[in-house]
């Protein structure tokens, strides 16, 4: 397979290898993905056209060409994601329906809430395909002997007449462990040191990237098949005289099970069941213990806690614009006092404060929470729904570059969105670090604002302090922003200013004068 692949994309790739990862659209801007991911839409194409399709890794390995969905949710591995798919719908139209009884829920058009056509996933004509390559290894803190993950991501797309034309708003993300249980004699840092060299220019062959001895797509295999991920547009709320514009987003998680041959459904991770918690005052009272203890409340300031499964949920609906107060909603916010006034929230802020304050008696020196309101934006991002829901495109962060397009080359949008690109860096630092093996620091900040930890790479752009990014306000008539987003300023000649609601986080912009 290996050889077939080369043969296929080494002739005609050799310009665009030497960019395999194409940068944010706007001039001037620096290469954020080199080394962490592929999203050049020529590369892709031909990724995609090869060893790479989606029937390739899914299905049996060895099909040429390319696999319609008609015949992917057919195969045995797949039908229970199918089936779950339809549980879901199944459980949101009921909820829409008994939340606003006056509504009509449906597919096209003519109905208040609009939904996604499942007609799409047993087509003839639509099939998934390749959107981006991401290098996850900054998870290995999850699985450490799988030194991380590899994200292969793939976009639905709809054939025309003569060619695939549109692309319906669903993402498959295939998840591989980034070493194969077969090569456990394979170090973790070769394999980081292959990712980092592909964005060498001195001397480095077109073949490189895709070379079975060195290229790091040579240790990418269907056998490190982990789990899948799916996002999908499961409805889109047009805005009304009755009803402000919302679109709902699907996300679901399923692991390959080996003795099934078959994905099944598991909890998200870190999806915190909301309404469940706060439906149960034991599991409240047992989830909060849980989180507040010092060494666990540790972990979640780094951003590298894993809750326990019995306080997840195994599915998740993400909306946008984010924090709507809708019921199927289930991002973290709603856990802290002062959210909801109805509902007896998880924690109160004395709870929080006493918390912090214990942690600080016994030397814990937390980075990233020093106060409730930084408490409960962690809790939000850590959920798969609350990090959908900041600072992503149209409730997805890699819906990548259309290469479906006449003319890819000459694109201009961007792959993925401000929280992903920010995000580069500290990946591209852990990299580093794995290949040179010195310890590694897996901490992150928020997902509003990426951990830059001291470069300078980032200045003055919207992903740091530039325009449009993220920056704290002051809050609640006090003079100065709240502790925990105190060092989210804006770049010289810009200020914070709201943006929406009113909230301790704002957005850079001009100052204007009245």
């Amino acid at each position: 397979m290996r050889r077939n692949f080369r043969e296929l994309i080494v002739g005609c790739l050799a310009p665009a290898l030497f960019s395999v990862v194409a940068g944010p659209a706007s001039a001037g801007d620096p290469q954020l993905e080199r080394g962490t991911a592929i999203t050049d839409p020529l590369t892709l194409r031909d990724l995609d056209q090869a060893a790479f399709g989606a029937n390739r890794i899914l299905l049996d390995g060895t099909a040429e060409g390319t696999v319609s969905n008609a015949r992917l949710f057919a195969a045995p591995p797949m039908v229970s994601v199918r089936q779950a798919i339809d549980r879901e719908f199944g459980r949101y139209v009921a909820r829409q329906q008994a939340d606003h009884p006056g509504q009509t829920v449906g597919v096209g058009p003519s109905y208040d809430v609009q939904l996604f056509d499942r007609a799409l996933l047993d087509s003839p004509d639509v099939r998934f395909v390749l959107a981006g390559i991401v290098n996850r290894m900054d998870r290995a803190y999850v699985a450490p002997e799988t030194c991380g993950e590899i994200r292969l991501i793939y976009r639905l797309a709809a054939e025309g007449q003569s060619e695939l034309t549109t692309r319906p708003p669903m993402t498959l993300n295939i998840v591989l462990n980034a070493r194969s249980p077969a090569d456990r004699a394979r170090a973790c840092s070769e394999i980081a040191r292959r990712w980092l060299t592909t964005d060498m220019r001195d001397g480095l062959s077109a073949a490189a990237l895709l070379d079975s001895r060195d290229g790091p797509l040579a240790l990418v295999g269907k056998n490190q098949i982990d789990r899948i991920e799916i996002n999908l547009q499961i409805a889109h709320v047009p805005k009304s005289a009755a009803q402000d514009f919302r679109t709902d987003y699907l996300l679901k998680v399923f692991r390959y099970d080996e003795a099934k041959k078959a994905f099944e459904e598991i909890p998200l991770e870190n999806q915190i069941d909301r309404e469940r918690l706060l439906a149960d005052d034991h599991l409240k009272r047992a989830f909060r213990r849980w989180l507040l203890d010092p060494e666990h409340l540790a972990t979640f300031d780094r951003g590298t806690l894993l809750i326990p499964p019995e306080f997840l949920a195994n599915g998740a609906i993400a909306s946008t614009p984010a924090g709507l107060a809708t019921s199927d909603r289930q991002s973290a916010f709603g856990l802290v006092e002062g959210d909801d006034p109805v509902v007896p929230p998880v924690f109160t802020e004395s709870d929080i404060v006493s918390a912090l304050q214990q942690a600080a008696n016994r030397g814990v020196n937390l980075q990233n929470i020093r106060s409730p309101a930084g408490f409960e934006r962690r809790l939000n991002d850590i959920t798969c729904a609350g990090c959908h829901q900041t600072r992503g495109i149209g409730g997805f962060h890699f819906p990548g570059v259309d290469w479906l397009r006449a003319n890819p080359s000459n694109m201009t949008v961007v792959p993925a969105s401000p929280h992903f690109f920010g995000e580069q860096l500290r990946r591209r630092d852990i990299l580093r670090a794995q290949r040179d093996g010195t310890p590694v620091d897996y901490s992150r900040g928020f997902a509003d604002r990426p951990q830059l930890r001291g470069s300078s790479e980032l200045d003055g752009s919207e992903y740091s302090d530039g325009w449009g990014a993220r920056c704290a306000l002051p809050v609640n008539n006090k003079a100065a922003p709240d502790k925990s987003f105190a060092d989210w300023t804006c770049a010289p000649g810009l200020t914070c200013q709201p943006a929406g609601r009113p909230s301790p986080i704002g957005m850079c912009f001009v100052q204007t004068s009245h």
